[in-house]
């Protein structure tokens, strides 16, 4: 099988690639390098409208399907070919970066639009077809759970219901799709496989000095959405005993799920990044509290037993403040690993430009794990300096940009001129 870099090679233009990035940034884009670019939000609206725009500027059919995930399919090998799909999403966390997804959208343009160039060039004939993914709701910020567009395209949630979730206003998926003008109607098939380029997202690569690295296996994840439900009184004359104080007892929860993680030592991350308190007036008691709890861990026995001592949390702080309370909603993503045939051609790839390949965890959650459930799928990661992911300081220099982008554009290459037998793994005898 030839690997040499000059059969696969498909350069990219790092001038074009950093153009586009400087396009999309305005929409959204604020001070200090921040990004607040809320799914299904004007600026997610005006990001997606020139996306639109320049897939059929440069040739790539746009699609929108039911849940408003955006694609840009490239017919390089006839309708039956294998499709190959490459993107991320390009939706923020409040004040977050500006590379988090945003890169694995406009990296995979560049690179497709390379690996055209260069089957052109060589008068080749390309043995799938491409498509960019930009997916819809990734960060889970303004509509929870996250990665929603993913899990509805692999059907890991149903349609009606992932248009019917609601954010903070009230405002369900369904209308905020239809006022930005992307409640579409398009059928996109699954692909044969799936490749997502990311920033790490964490120190590794930056503090190791190295270029490339691929996230080979991804935690799992338990999401709660908890209500401590209390009674509203004066901070002043009410009694300090009479007292149902809804906010003390997720104070309990928050410094229990501190404690319960270093009982795991690396193995369980846990938060409470979002917590909503009603009325919210300083000289009101918190009538109800409203925790966003997540657990976290690549080991699924760490999990369950993370999620028990949760349960055993909640009954003990609701019994000390003597208070109820309500589990409003469960979400529950599993532990697994990325395609083993795609980390191998990752390697391949990164190999011929001269590079290793760090093999990395991803705990954060991706669309790429979504679309593990139904076709092989892999993300690849390039360095986050300082290792700083959602907040305005979120930076990967040009260079890594380009320098991943590359190595992308390479595995697609090789793709497009061996097909799928590229990620097929030999049999080991039995």
């Amino acid at each position: 099988m030839p690997d040499s870099q000059t059969t696969h090679s498909a350069p990219i233009d790092a001038d074009r690639l950093q153009a586009m990035m400087d396009a999309v940034e305005p929409f959204g884009g604020g001070e200090g390098g921040a990004m607040t670019r809320l799914t299904l939000s004007r600026e997610d609206g005006l990001a997606r409208d020139w996306l639109a725009a320049w897939f059929s500027a440069n040739g790539f059919a746009p699609k929108v399907d039911a849940i408003g995930n955006q694609f840009g399919l490239l017919d390089l090998a006839g309708p039956d070919a294998p499709l190959v799909m490459v993107g991320s999403h390009i939706d923020s966390q409040p004040n977050g970066g500006r590379f988090d997804g945003t890169l694995g959208v406009l990296s995979a343009c560049e690179a497709i639009l390379a690996v055209r160039d260069a089957l052109a060039q060589s008068g080749s004939t390309a043995a799938c077809n491409f498509a960019v993914a930009n997916w819809t709701n990734e960060e889970g910020a303004r509509f929870q759970p996250s990665l929603l567009g993913s899990s509805v395209f692999t059907g890991a949630a149903e349609l009606d219901w992932a248009l019917d979730r609601r954010d903070g206003s009230g405002i369900t998926v369904r209308d905020a799709l239809a006022d930005i003008g992307y409640a579409g109607t398009d059928t996109v098939r699954v692909p044969d496989a799936l490749v997502e380029l990311h920033i790490e997202g964490g120190p590794f690569l930056d503090r190791a000095g190295e270029r490339f690295g691929a996230f080979t296996r991804f935690w799992g994840a338990t999401k709660y959405r908890l209500a401590f439900i209390g009674r509203q009184a004066h901070t002043g004359p009410t009694p300090m005993a009479e007292r149902k104080d809804a906010l003390l007892a997720a104070a309990h929860v928050i410094t229990g799920l501190k404690t319960l993680a270093g009982e795991h030592g690396l193995e369980l991350h846990t938060s409470v990044g979002r917590l909503e308190v009603y009325p919210n007036s300083p000289n009101t008691v918190p009538g109800e509290a409203v925790l966003f709890i997540e657990l976290r861990s690549g080991s699924p026995e760490v999990l369950e037993a993370a999620e028990d001592s949760l349960k055993s949390m909640i009954d003990d702080a609701a019994e000390a403040v003597g208070i109820s309370y309500e589990v409003r909603s469960i979400d529950r993503r599993a532990a697994g690993r990325m395609d083993a045939g795609l980390i191998r051609l990752a390697e391949r790839a990164a190999q011929a430009r001269g590079t290793g390949t760090r093999h990395l965890d991803t705990i954060g959650g991706h669309d790429a794990v979504s679309l593990s459930a139904v076709c092989p799928a892999i993300v690849l990661a390039v360095p986050s300096v300082g290792g700083v992911i959602h907040h305005p300081t979120e930076y990967t220099r040009p260079e890594d940009q380009a320098f991943g982008t590359q190595i992308l554009a390479d595995m697609l290459m090789i793709l497009a001129t061996e097909g799928m037998a590229a990620i097929a793994l030999e049999e080991t005898p039995a």
